[in-house]
């Protein structure tokens, strides 16, 4: 057990839309410290957003996305008796975010778009729709859950 909670960073709201979300999802873009640079990346993602869907704002897209994305259980390993289980659980808020974002960002990277802003923006655009890779894991975490309910009195 620890001796005291841990101390939570305060994080600032972006320059642009003055929203902490999106620092948050900008610190999980950056590698290597070059914020600057992920700012940018996000802000181009956004831009491209907006041009290819006309009737939304590019942010409320994004957001509608990481909505989308954001899981509500997962499955956790329990070792009993020798067995190891696959248990449901609720994910906590924090880490429901965390989660999706990651997942954005992870399947962004893995597509085959020509700069990481058009890839961000792709994947965007394919997870506000209910489809793409990101969602699709979403998807497969709830039906593996599913499918690992009777496990559930495991939990403690």
């Amino acid at each position: 057990m620890r001796r005291r909670k841990a101390k939570k960073n305060v994080i600032l709201p972006d320059p642009k839309f003055n929203d902490v979300v999106v620092t948050k999802f900008v610190n999980n873009l950056m590698y290597s410290g070059k914020k600057s640079l992920a700012f940018h990346i996000f802000y181009e993602a956004i831009e491209i957003v907006n041009k290819k869907i006309d009737d939304q704002e590019g942010l409320s897209v994004w957001r509608k996305a990481l909505e989308n994305v954001t899981p509500s259980v997962e499955v956790r390993s329990r070792r009993v008796g020798g067995a190891t289980f696959q248990i449901p659980t609720p994910v906590r808020e924090e880490r429901k975010s965390s989660l999706a974002m990651k997942w954005l960002i992870g399947y962004a990277r893995k597509r085959n778009e020509k700069t990481m802003s058009q890839k961000l923006a792709s994947e965007i655009i394919a997870a506000a729709k209910e489809e793409g890779a990101a969602f699709k894991k979403k998807e497969d975490t709830i039906r593996m859950a599913e499918a690992n309910k009777a496990f559930s009195h495991f939990r403690f």
